[in-house]
């Protein structure tokens, strides 16, 4: 175990992907009991998904999880070329995303008290920002002279600069001025460090919650929304596929239907609802 955790960190994969393929290796291990996991075959491991299908009832999600940090085991750590390429996968459950309408979020970005809480959530709408990339922004990430924001190390470790908002920018400066942050946009309680992922999840239930939404929604659901009211305004997949920094057209393509647009022209849905309603 201590040569897989030591790869994975030396292949750089993120501390999220670790901690799934660690656990999910050890629960395997913790299943064979006394056979050698090295004298596993394919066709016995297709056995023990199968089984794992059928008998413990895991989710599609869970099994490719499974599958992966076993790919990653006997393909990485032990070096056996293409090992498990005849096992297939389970096709996954297509989920559709969960999208708040223009008008409910608009009604709760502005009902939001606490300034610091409606800057953070402003944000990541504006301009459909990951919980970790938006609690991840440094001061020196926003360019209001290009109106751009820079996001680092996104997903897949790849920086990507996205629409700095008009609207979500004056929040931003008044927020700026009352909690004068001086590393992080958005510290924690303690000043060095950045606001937590939690933290922000709950500001955002707290948010919507007033408004009669089904509980069900996240934090992102801010991005879902984001895309989506980018489609509906017009914004061509291609371009929506490239501000949320989707390596594959198909994760964008669950926001369907295609139109033209050029890149430079684009606008944050959040300028056309606050113009419309003159804020």
């Amino acid at each position: 175990m201590r040569r897989y955790s030591a790869l994975l960190t030396l292949k750089g994969y993120s501390p999220n992907t670790q901690k799934t393929y660690k656990n999910e290796f050890s629960i395997f291990l913790q299943q064979l009991k006394n056979v050698n996991v090295q004298e596993m075959t394919p066709e016995r491991l297709s056995a023990y998904l199968l089984y794992c299908h059928r008998h413990l009832k895991l989710s599609e999600n869970t099994i490719h999880s499974r599958l992966n940090a076993l790919k990653f085991y006997y393909e990485q750590v032990l070096e056996r070329e293409k090992f498990l390429w005849q096992i297939p996968r389970p096709k996954k459950h297509l989920i559709l995303p969960k999208v708040i309408s223009e008008e409910k979020m608009i009604a709760g970005l502005i009902g939001i008290k606490n300034l610091k809480h409606k800057a953070l959530l402003t944000t990541a709408y504006s301009a459909g920002l990951r919980v970790s990339e938006v609690i991840n922004l440094k001061i020196t990430d926003i360019n209001s002279d290009r109106m751009q924001i820079f996001v680092a190390r996104a997903k897949g470790k790849k920086d990507r600069v996205v629409t700095l908002s008009s609207f979500a920018l004056n929040i931003l400066r008044e927020y700026y001025v009352v909690y004068k942050p001086t590393h992080w946009l958005f510290e924690g309680q303690e000043r060095e460090r950045c606001y937590s992922a939690r933290s922000a999840q709950d500001i955002f239930k707290a948010a919507y919650k007033k408004l009669g939404l089904p509980a069900r929604l996240s934090f992102h659901s801010l991005r879902h929304s984001f895309a989506t009211h980018l489609l509906e305004n017009g914004t061509d997949i291609k371009y929506i596929q490239e501000i949320l920094g989707h390596n594959d057209i198909n994760t964008t393509l669950r926001y369907t239907h295609v139109s033209k647009k050029a890149i430079e022209t684009i606008e944050s849905p959040l300028d056309k609802i606050a113009r419309k309603m003159g804020l």
